[in-house]
């Protein structure tokens, strides 16, 4: 769900996790269009926005989450969306940090495949249980700007 909301641009950035955080980054690195970080403080959620310039912040949603964990969560999400992204830090480097981030995202592009390459080969029960729920098939269909995309999520949708 992660991937085609991104895929066909109908968001730009997600926040989500798992328990420990690190599966839920490693599954959304295998997809296309992603560039997933594990982010556990707010030192992490700063420089992930900064440095790395991701589209997928995962969190560690079931660890550290004792008294006060709640702070920390709040702290952390302050941190991530403080400022714009992909603006290089410390300033002192922040051009080579800029850059080493374009290089990033363009070798992302070059090794992964879109959705649209890979569609044909992906079980079709599978967009089909994705697209069944009804709230995320409702938004993909008001926020898509991919129609190519769009168009051939709803052939196989039944």
């Amino acid at each position: 769900m992660i991937s085609l909301l991104i895929e066909t641009g109908s968001i730009d950035f997600v926040i989500t996790g798992c328990s420990s955080g690190q599966g839920m980054m490693m599954a959304c690195n295998s997809l296309p269009g992603l560039r997933a970080g594990f982010i556990q403080t707010p030192q992490d959620a700063f420089l992930f926005g900064r440095i790395n310039n991701g589209n997928v912040a995962s969190l560690a949603l079931g660890l550290n989450f004792g008294w006060a964990g709640e702070l920390n969560l709040q702290y952390t999400l302050d941190k991530l969306f403080e400022g714009d992204f992909g603006t290089g830090y410390p300033l002192e480097v922040a051009d080579r940090k800029r850059q080493e981030s374009e290089d990033v995202i363009y070798i992302n592009r070059l090794t992964k495949r879109s959705f649209i390459e890979i569609f044909d080969k992906f079980d079709k029960i599978m967009i089909n249980k994705i697209l069944s729920r009804e709230v995320f098939y409702q938004y993909l269909k008001a926020q898509s700007k991919n129609q190519t995309l769009f168009s051939k999520l709803l052939s196989v949708k039944s």
